[in-house]
């Protein structure tokens, strides 16, 4: 079985998605935080845009990316890199650099192959990210698009910045606010696999409930979903 979660930025797919897959016994494949280790490696080999565009792919293509303890930590060759791929920086750079169509090209490749090696290794995958149930696995056996409202995810950044390093963060809600519907913007107007909900995708607004409220709407829906198999 195959599980794709989309939504936008500051939805919560990445604790939902890794807690649904922990539940169901099936791998956790984290599709945004590859694109992150192609940013953290371009930026720290001085690689930009637009100018280094070409260079940028040609990285993608060459590095060795792995997904490690049933997806949980990102690897980059031997180097666990979890830790480094989740500050404001990359994530801007990451949102630049999803949007070029060789990049997109390769790392959705890998994907795919990721899918289908879990299928056969634990039965099945739980993939989040932002194409997903569109381009990545359009055939998916559950298509979840998980969102919320601008204000609420501008929120959850201030609260994880704050939960991470213990003070306040150095932005205000409404900068925050603004630096979402940017990256929205950014993401579903691409060229190359917008952000966007397949027609049979099931919507799920996490405003107000706790990260358990939305697993546990998941869970039943994928057991629906094994019921009518």
């Amino acid at each position: 079985m195959i599980i794709a979660i989309d939504g936008p930025a500051g939805a919560g797919k990445s604790t939902v998605a890794k807690e649904l897959a922990a539940r169901l016994g099936f791998a956790y494949v984290n599709t945004g935080a590859m694109y992150r280790a192609v940013a953290l490696s371009a930026l720290e080999k001085g690689l930009n845009l637009p100018e280094n565009e070409a260079e940028i792919i040609e990285l993608a293509r060459d590095l060795p990316i792995s997904l490690r303890g049933r997806g949980t930590r990102v690897f980059v060759g031997e180097r666990d890199v979890t830790d480094f791929i989740r500050t404001p920086q990359i994530g801007d750079f990451t949102s630049q650099i999803s949007a070029l169509a060789g990049v997109r090209e390769v790392i959705v490749a890998q994907q795919k192959r990721i899918g289908r090696d879990s299928e056969n290794d634990c039965g099945g995958a739980v993939l989040e990210g932002r194409d997903i149930q569109t381009v990545v696995f359009p055939d998916a056996d559950v298509k979840i698009f998980l969102t919320a409202t601008p204000r609420e995810r501008a929120q959850r950044r201030l609260s994880e910045w704050r939960q991470k390093s213990g003070e306040a963060a150095p932005f205000s809600l409404e900068e925050a606010e603004k630096d979402v519907l940017e990256r929205d913007f950014r993401d579903s107007t691409r060229k190359t696999s917008p952000l966007k909900a397949a027609p049979d995708a099931i919507h799920v607004l996490t405003d107000n409930l706790s990260p358990q409220q939305v697993i546990e709407q998941l869970v039943q829906l994928v057991r629906e979903k094994e019921a009518v198999s």
